[in-house]
């Protein structure tokens, strides 16, 4: 006689998985699988969550893919995933695709970021304004010496425009306009920490997890990103993450302990050890 497994998740708001029935028999657990798709900024997050559910529940197989917050919204409403990770809120033609597929997507709010303003490490200038960000990416602004640095032509870097975190700064810091010809588009925040770090006359952008000893973050508006400034409302590129689900998730089922794992104590400690923000601490 064989006992089919089951994978018991616990409660509402953020609870873990609890240890599942044994098998019988066979001796072999039946796997439950969480597909993950979307942001490069929450992909850390979702990395991190996965790493901590194996390591309790070695028989829950999730993936998590990430290739940008669009990609996200696009599998989520094609059913090609469980879970869309987005540094953005669903745009309405997304949101209409998904109810005409038959569902009403729900958002989970999971961290807060700042969109950070990085320059190389030698490069002397520390601070700038929305205004002069605007400028330059405009191409309006072209010698890093008209904002008090080396006279050197300035190297712009944006992500690709599928991104959420590019749909913030259009939005925020570009004030809708379009940006100069000569920007060049990279695919992920790493691959924007790279060209940065290897570029000395070079501006991009990442989420403030992606901040570290290789690039310099920029004081915007006289405010540096962190998680005082973007919890108090100072810093001026700031923005949720989120995880999106196909309606609000079973109680119970490994898709609702995985979009409120975040409000767990070991999730909030994990968003912390990513440079992310929890939701808790507004």
């Amino acid at each position: 006689m064989r006992i089919q497994a089951r994978w018991i998740v616990a409660g509402l708001l953020g609870a873990t998985l609890v240890a599942g029935v044994l098998a019988g028999a066979a001796g072999a657990a039946e796997k439950e699988f969480l597909s993950v798709q979307g942001s490069t900024t929450v992909g850390p997050i979702a990395d991190a969550f996965n790493e901590a559910f194996r390591r309790k529940h070695p028989d829950v197989a999730i993936t998590v893919k990430k290739t940008g917050s669009g990609d996200g919204a696009k599998a989520l409403v094609d059913g090609q995933c469980d879970v869309a990770t987005m540094s953005r809120f669903m745009k309405e033609k997304e949101y209409q695709a998904a109810v005409e597929k038959g569902f009403l997507p729900v958002a989970h709010v999971v961290a807060m970021d700042g969109v950070s303003i990085i320059v190389h490490p030698s490069n002397p200038v520390k601070a700038l304004t929305t205004e002069q960000v605007r400028t330059m990416y405009k191409g309006d602004i072209t010698n890093w010496k008209d904002v008090g640095g080396v006279d050197q032509e300035v190297v712009l870097y944006s992500r690709d425009t599928s991104s959420g975190t590019y749909e913030t700064v259009h939005k925020l810091v570009m004030d809708k306009e379009k940006m100069a010809s000569g920007v060049e588009y990279v695919a992920s925040n790493p691959d924007m920490h790279k060209h940065v770090s290897t570029t000395k006359a070079a501006i991009g952008y990442v989420g403030l997890g992606f901040v570290d000893e290789k690039v310099k973050a920029l004081r915007i508006d006289g405010v540096m990103p962190s998680s005082r400034t973007i919890v108090s409302g100072k810093y001026p590129i700031a923005r949720p993450l989120f995880m999106w689900t196909r309606g609000f998730p079973k109680l119970g089922s490994l898709i609702h302990a995985f979009v409120t794992f975040h409000l767990s104590e070991e999730g909030q400690e994990i968003i912390e050890a990513k440079g992310f923000i929890p939701v808790t601490n507004y």
